[in-house]
């Protein structure tokens, strides 16, 4: 089984633009009237400019009308950058709140992601869209939008006041068509492609950075560190390099742009002055239409190098986006249920096609006993563990716990049933009460300080000054592993489950502490159906049987003192332990 996270299409990322402006139409039309009246003021000046030109061609004596074009066109010059300011104020606040409704539909579909399927694509995949993508899509909405309006409006009706002024200058536009039409659509069509390799590359970066950090103990303890040095530093070339192929084409590019900026301008300044003196135009009217082919450059050239951005937050948009939630057929709330305990029936499952982890594991236990699975590493025993919690499907076989198929169970009701306890437990930035109210459901602050008590925790609380109240988490009061393994705990008491699936719960504890927390596990676990991989196999000869697996089977299974007689696996395990 191997899980990615793909691209939503183009199509679902404009149908999803398309459905958030519609949902903000009110605020969105005024932004667009702002920019279009703005767009609109701009063009007066030229005109103002060019009649005041004629006015001192003309020898006038008087400087009375001059000193009122003058100020005329210093107002029209004020109004204008007032309401392009206030088009990119509004612009900017709706791009804020599209942002905010694209980052929450983010969390709400990873929320909502597959145990399994988050696990099998990392934490890493998921951080990079939400904080690297998420940023080009904020970049673009609040900044990358607005200019490419502005300077698109502005464009068209600069070309629509010229050849509205003299359509025989205007036609000098069309000498700098061909030097930017043809080069724009050569990068346009490659852009996409090189865009997506960069985000990709710059993804995979952050991801294996985030991971690095999260498991340096780990690959320190393993002596991995070089080769995974080696690895972050041909990740890190390749988002250079695909960063480097994407400017490559902007290198080819940029000099057509600035020749199509030089060759209308030239152009109007010779047609300009042959038509002026054939007596075909004023000298106002070349001044204006010069003014105005200055005018439309420097909008156009805004305009295509944010469609860059546009562009690169269109991809990230669909990484985004391409966070969805797998449909699954709908589980029900309630059902059936009996004393039957955990069944476990022919269950087969592989992360890879091919490469089988599990081969047919089949295991009953009773309701209210405790099994420990032990085995070697690579056996399947966290596999089976997941699976038996509902983190992953099997690929063939069933599990049902209580008479009732766990992969047909709603999330509130199958972990109301099955609850999996590993060995990293998190403690949220937040509060104590915070921590403690993850289980769903109605609980008082007596609830909470009871369950606290059940697993030792009730000193540690009496001594935090605001009790329930106390920040803990990042930036707050730091909690030690063997405190956060017991809020673990207290949790578990609180959601109440029938059946409890340990994964090495106290492995990464030093022996006293995990000493304390298994007295305490001890209390919770009472009268539960208790499933534990055992790391320490003095936790395995206190439960009621073990199962030894070896090469994804279970081959042998009983009580421990039986085992251990028989001399077969598990006495092999225990003599290696000694």
């Amino acid at each position: 089984m191997t899980a990615v996270l793909g691209y939503a299409s183009s199509r679902e990322a404009l149908t999803w633009a398309v459905s958030v402006l519609r949902a903000r139409r009110g605020r969105f039309l005024t932004t667009t009237a702002l920019f279009l009246t703005a767009s609109a003021a701009g063009l007066v000046g030229p005109q103002l400019l060019g009649m005041i030109v004629d006015e001192v061609a003309s020898g006038t004596r008087s400087t009375v009308r001059i000193d009122v074009l003058a100020g005329v066109f210093l107002g029209a010059l004020l109004l204008t950058a007032w309401l392009r300011r206030a088009a990119r104020w509004r612009a900017g606040a709706l791009g804020e709140d599209l942002l905010a409704a694209n980052r929450t539909q983010l969390v709400d579909r990873a929320l909502a992601l597959p145990l399994g399927q988050v696990e099998a694509v990392g934490t890493g995949a998921l951080l990079s869209r939400a904080t690297t993508d998420l940023d080009r899509v904020d970049s673009a909405l609040r900044q990358g939008l607005p200019e490419v309006v502005t300077a698109a409006v502005t464009v068209v009706l600069t070309i629509v006041a010229m050849v509205v002024t003299s359509p025989l200058l205007a036609l000098a536009l069309l000498v700098g068509v061909p030097t930017i039409v043809f080069p724009t659509r050569w990068l346009w069509r490659r852009l996409p492609d090189a865009q997506r390799r960069m985000l990709d590359a710059w993804a995979l970066l952050a991801a294996r950075a985030h991971e690095s950090t999260a498991g340096a103990r780990t690959l320190d303890a393993l002596g991995r560190v070089p080769s995974r040095r080696r690895g972050d530093h041909a990740a890190l070339d390749g988002g250079v390099d695909s960063e480097r192929d994407l400017r490559d084409l902007y290198v080819r590019w940029t000099p057509w742009l600035e020749i199509s900026h030089v060759l209308p301008l030239a152009a109007v300044l010779l047609l300009g002055g042959w038509a002026h003196g054939q007596g075909l135009v004023s000298l106002g009217t070349v001044t204006t239409m010069v003014v105005y082919t200055q005018a439309v450059a420097t909008p156009l050239e805004t305009a295509l190098w944010w469609v860059e951005d546009l562009m690169v937050a269109a991809t990230a948009l669909r990484r985004v986006l391409g966070v969805r939630v797998p449909s699954r057929p709908a589980r029900r709330a309630v059902g059936p249920q009996t004393d039957a305990g955990l069944e476990v029936d022919g269950v087969r499952f592989a992360y890879r096609s091919g490469r089988p982890v599990l081969r047919g594991i089949d295991l009953r236990v009773p309701r209210g006993e405790r099994w420990a699975l032990v085995g070697g590493s690579g056996a399947g025993k966290s596999t089976l563990a997941r699976l038996i919690a509902g983190v992953s499907v099997p690929d063939g076989g069933s599990v049902r716990v209580g008479g009732r198929e766990v992969t047909s169970l709603d999330d509130d009701t199958l972990r109301s049933e099955v609850l999996l306890l590993t060995q990293e437990h998190h403690v949220f930035t937040g509060t104590v009460r915070d921590n403690l109210l993850l289980p769903a459901g109605a609980f008082t602050d007596d609830d909470l300080r009871a369950a606290l008590d059940v697993v030792g925790l009730g000193p540690w609380l009496a001594g935090l000054s605001e009790g329930l109240d106390t920040a803990v988490g990042a930036g707050a009061r730091t909690v030690p592993a063997t405190v956060a393994q017991r809020l673990a705990l207290a949790r578990v008491v609180l959601a109440d489950p029938g059946t409890v699936v340990l994964d090495e719960a106290t492995s990464l504890l030093d022996t006293a502490s995990a000493q304390r927390t298994e007295r305490a596990l001890d209390r919770v676990l009472a009268g539960r159906t208790v499933v534990a991989i055992a790391h320490r196999l003095h936790t395995a000869a206190a439960a009621d049987r073990v199962a030894v697996m070896a090469d994804g089977r279970i081959v042998e299974q009983g009580p421990p003192a039986e085992l251990l007689a028989a001399g077969g696996e598990y006495a092999r395990l225990v003599a290696a332990a000694s």
